[in-house]
C-alpha cells in the first residue's frame, strides 16, 4: 500500500513533499514574504489581517479568536500533536527507547537548553527585569530548517549524525513542551482542567474498546482542546498529550485476523479463493495498520509544509528598525541561540563522553558535530511561538528580530562547518531522513 493519496495531487508534488529541504526552502520563502509585508506601504493591511476577529456563535455559546491566535493556539496544537507522535515513536521503538543508547543526543539536548537559557540571562541587563521571562526563547530549535540544511548537504552527512540530531530534536521539543507547561502558563481553573483529565480518560476508554471512528476523536479532541484553552494552560499542550496517548501498535483484533486470513490463503490455491476473501483481507490489512504510523505520514506534510509556513507568515514579519535589533532582548536572544546553542550542546557531549559513557557516533568527529550544533542555533518558529509566550507586546520585536538574526548565523555557521569537515559521500541508503520507516510501512 502506498501512502494515502491525497486528493490525487501529481505525484512529483507528493513526493516534494516529503523532501526534507522542503520545508525549509517554504519557510524561508514565507519569512521573507513577511518581511516585506511587515515592512511595505501597506504593512498596516498586513498587520490588521492577522488579527482580524473570527467567532462561532451556536445558542448560548460564543467563541471568538484573532486569526493570529487561532493559528498560535489552533493550528500549531496540529504540530504539538505531531511532535507528540514522534516522541511515542521513539519511546516505543526509537532512539529513546534504551537510555544508554540515546545518553549522547539527551545529554546534548539538556545542555543546548541550559547553556542558552543561562547566557540569555547573563548578557541581558539586569535593569530590564520585563525581558527576564525571555530565557525560554533561545532554547529551542527549529527542526524542520535544521534538517532541512542537512538534506541540502546530501549523502556526505553520516546516518548517525542524522540520527544525533533528530534525536537531540526530539528531547530538545519536549524540553520546550515542559517550558511552555510550567513556565508560560497563565492562572489554572482546575474545573477546566478537571473536566479534560476526564475527557481523555475517555479517550483512553475509547481505545480499549477499539473505536476507531476518526470524526469520533476529533469531536473529543477539540473539546479536550476548549477545556485547556479555558484552564489557563496553553492549548497546544492538549496536542501533545493525544500524541502521545495515540496506539503505537495494531489493534490486535485486525492484527490477528489479518494472519489468519494470510495463513489461509497461503495455505490454499490462491486461485480457488473467494474474492470475498481478498477483499476481506485487504480490509482488515487497512484496520491492522498501526494508528501511529499512519496518522504521522499523513500528518506530516501538511503541518511542515502548511501549518508550520502559516505560523511563519503570521508571526515572522518584524519591522526593521535598528534600534530593536541592537536593543539588549535581541543581542541576549541572539547570544543564546548563536553562541549558547553549539557550546551547550558540545560541553554536554564532551562531559558525557570524557566520563565513558558514551562515544562519537560512527564516522562523526568533533568538527562535523560542532557543525551539527551550530545548526541547531536555527530556532525561528519554535522560538518565536515562545517569544510570542513570554515577552511583552513592545519587546516582541526585538525579540523575533534576534530569533531572525542568530538563526541566519547559525545557518552560514553550521553549513561552514559541515561542509569544511564532511568528506566524499557516504553510501545512500535509499531512505529518506523524513518518514522513511513510516513510508515502509504503509507499502
Amino acid at each position: 500500500m502506498n501512502i494515502p493519496k491525497i486528493a490525487y495531487w501529481p505525484k512529483q508534488i507528493f513526493d516534494w513533499m516529503h523532501k526534507g529541504s522542503s520545508a525549509g526552502i517554504l519557510l524561508v520563502m514565507v519569512t521573507i514574504l513577511a518581511l516585506l509585508g511587515t515592512n511595505s506601504p501597506w504593512s498596516a493591511s498586513f498587520i490588521d489581517f492577522w488579527h482580524m476577529k473570527l467567532g462561532l456563535n451556536i445558542g448560548t455559546f460564543q467563541f471568538e479568536m484573532s486569526l493570529h491566535h487561532l493559528i498560535n493556539d489552533g493550528l500549531m496544537t496540529g504540530f504539538f500533536f505531531l511532535v507528540g507522535l514522534e516522541i511515542k515513536r521513539e519511546m516505543v521503538r526509537g532512539e529513546l527507547r534504551e537510555v544508554r543508547r540515546a545518553l549522547l543526543p539527551i545529554a546534548a539536548a539538556v545542555g543546548g537548553m541550559v547553556v542558552p537559557a543561562l547566557i540569555y540571562l547573563l548578557v541581558l541587563p539586569s535593569s530590564l527585569s520585563e525581558a527576564k521571562s525571555g530565557w525560554g526563547i533561545p532554547m529551542a530549535t527549529d527542526i524542520a530548517f535544521v534538517v532541512g540544511f542537512l538534506a541540502l548537504l546530501g549523502p556526505r552527512v553520516p546516518k548517525s549524525l542524522k540520527l544525533f540530531v533528530l534525536t537531540l530534536a526530539i528531547v530538545d521539543d519536549i524540553g520546550a513542551i515542559l517550558v511552555i507547561a510550567l513556565f508560560y502558563t497563565a492562572e489554572i481553573s482546575f474545573l477546566a482542567l478537571g473536566i479534560a483529565a476526564l475527557l481523555l480518560v475517555t479517550v483512553w476508554v475509547m481505545q480499549k474498546a477499539l473505536v476507531r471512528s476518526i470524526p469520533l476523536y476529533l469531536l473529543v479532541g477539540f473539546a479536550v482542546w476548549i477545556c485547556f484553552l479555558k484552564a489557563g494552560i496553553h492549548p497546544t499542550i492538549a496536542g501533545v498529550i493525544l500524541g502521545l496517548m495515540t496506539p503505537a501498535h495494531p489493534w490486535e483484533e485486525q492484527e490477528k485476523k489479518v494472519l489468519r486470513l494470510t495463513r489461509f490463503i497461503g495455505a490454499s490455491d490462491r486461485h480457488a479463493i473467494e474474492p470475498s476473501a481478498l477483499a476481506e483481507l485487504a480490509t482488515a490489512s487497512q484496520k491492522a495498520l498501526i494508528p501511529l504510523d499512519v496518522l504521522e505520514a499523513r500528518l506530516h506534510p501538511f503541518i511542515l509544509l502548511g501549518v508550520m509556513p502559516l505560523f511563519a507568515l503570521a508571526n515572522a514579519g518584524i519591522v526593521i528598525d535598528a534600534d530593536a535589533l541592537l536593543s539588549p532582548t535581541a543581542i541576549a536572544v541572539f547570544s543564546g541561540l548563536w553562541i549558547g546553542k553549539p557550546l551547550g550542546i558540545l560541553l554536554a557531549s564532551a562531559f558525557v563522553i570524557r566520563c565513558g559513557w558514551s562515544r562519537l557516533p560512527t564516522g562523526v568527529s568533533w568538527w562535523s558535530l560542532a557543525g551539527a550544533a551550530s545548526l541547531c542555533g536555527i530556532g525561528f518558529t519554535m522560538s518565536i511561538f515562545v517569544a510570542g509566550l513570554a515577552l511583552p507586546q513592545h519587546l516582541l520585536d526585538a525579540g523575533k528580530g534576534g530569533t531572525l538574526i542568530a538563526s541566519v548565523a547559525s545557518a552560514l555557521l553550521g553549513l561552514s562547518f559541515l561542509t569544511m569537515t564532511l568528506q566524499g559521500a557516504a553510501p545512500r541508503s535509499g531512505r529518506g531522513l523524513f518518514r522513511s520507516r513510516v513510508k515502509a510501512k504503509l507499502k
